[in-house]
């Protein structure tokens, strides 16, 4: 059996803070914006530390940063 992830996002919350960011903009720089910012929602710096956060659970496709160590 499959094991199933501890997290559930509503549907309908699904895509808000990556729409809310400017066009062109990456969801990790407006994380960064967005946590760095004095007057922004208490509910966006919340979904800011989520995306930092789930930007580390990669289930597939790059490896870690030390995954190809040097033969020095």
């Amino acid at each position: 059996m499959a094991r199933k992830s501890g997290i559930h996002i509503n549907p309908a919350n699904r895509g808000k803070f990556t729409a809310s960011a400017k066009p062109g903009e990456s969801t990790q720089a407006h994380a960064s914006r967005v946590l760095n910012n004095p007057n922004a929602s208490t509910k966006e710096k919340q979904r800011a530390n989520f995306a930092r956060n789930a930007r580390k659970w990669r289930k597939t496709g790059r490896k870690g940063r030390h995954s190809r160590r040097s033969s020095r």
